[in-house]
């Protein structure tokens, strides 16, 4: 480390340890260098709209809950760039505790869609409606990194400790624009242990016509021994993308059309292709073999949608998956 880092993270510290008594302490004045000092992975642009420059750089850290080690800081992050006067890209960074981020107050004139990122894909809302013209907000849903789904892959109670969530908002640019600085994002540091296989999911994402994991299906079909189909007709996909030890993707792969789910206790195997997309109605064929010599096989339809619900008392807005038609083959 540094001396200057050194001397950054005793300011911190030294100070009553508030580290221990505060929820979180904020180290003012950082620098890129600075995020380079820190044991978890800080994700920065290559790439910038004219006029955009670093405007601030700032460290906390989260709260260490009563089970964790008391001596391990848990560092976050955040990143500011702007042009002093209505165009902003930022960078947001969690560890637990996140919500949903696509939600905006002025709904009815907002549009959501769906974009490539070096995290596979990521979903935005955006206002004012229309593909084309600068907006005056963007935002980003939460996407996890390398370290966040292997940490979260160990078990739903764990608490990551260099896995972070991240968050990327921009206003006064276009939408064209915002992707591009999302598509150029990378790991301050340069490459680390984790780059390459954020750069295998982002190939994947790039091949892939739609980005659901297979088991999703597996949800709707019914057991062989049963004959009721489909089970589930709507299913949460933010909480699919999210719940990482269930949607494991380890196993999956490219195979032509397919989208293929491997079994490794099985040997067995779900796959899905693509059919027929009209805007946001989709047409798959989805197979299903549990190790042995029988592959089952159905056609579903579905669409993608919005819904609004409430959790644990407060308004959400999530993406749903709703079934409009299955046929057994």
């Amino acid at each position: 480390m540094t001396r200057r880092g050194i001397q950054q993270m005793l300011s911190c510290f030294v100070p009553g340890a508030l580290l221990f008594f505060s929820p979180m302490v904020v180290c003012s004045a950082a620098t890129l260098d600075d995020l380079k000092q820190l044991e978890i992975t800080c994700y920065v642009p290559s790439y910038l709209t004219k006029g955009l420059r670093l405007q601030n750089v700032e460290i906390t850290y989260d709260e260490i809950q009563e089970n964790e080690d008391q001596n391990h800081p848990l560092p976050l992050y955040s990143i500011r760039y702007g042009n002093g006067w209505n165009a902003t890209f930022t960078i947001e960074s969690a560890r637990e505790g996140i919500g949903d981020r696509n939600i905006m107050e002025d709904e009815q004139n907002a549009e959501e869609t769906e974009i490539k990122s070096p995290f596979g894909p990521m979903y935005l809302i955006y206002r004012p409606k229309g593909k084309d013209g600068r907006k005056d907000e963007i935002i980003a849903n939460w996407v996890s990194d390398p370290n966040m789904n292997d940490e979260k892959a160990k078990g739903p109670d764990s608490h990551p400790l260099l896995g972070r969530f991240h968050g990327f908002s921009a206003t006064g640019i276009t939408v064209a624009e915002f992707t591009k600085i999302i598509q150029s994002l990378h790991p301050v540091g340069g490459e680390k242990s984790h780059t390459s296989t954020l750069t295998t999911n982002a190939a994947a994402a790039e091949k892939s016509p739609l980005k659901i994991h297979p088991k999703v299906f597996n949800m709707i079909d019914s057991w062989i021994s049963d004959s009721e189909s489909p089970v589930a007709t709507e299913i949460n996909l933010n909480a699919v993308e999210k719940n990482g030890n269930q949607f494991n993707e380890e196993g999956l792969r490219e195979d032509g059309d397919w989208l293929t789910y491997s079994l490794s206790d099985t040997g067995g195997f779900m796959r899905y292709r693509v059919l027929d997309v009209k805007g946001n109605h989709y047409k798959i064929e989805y197979q299903e073999n549990g190790g042995g010599t029988l592959t089952t096989a159905s056609t579903i339809e579905f669409d993608i949608d919005k819904r609004h619900i409430r959790r644990n008392g407060s308004p959400m807005t999530i993406r749903v998956l709703r079934v409009s038609s299955y046929t057994q083959k």
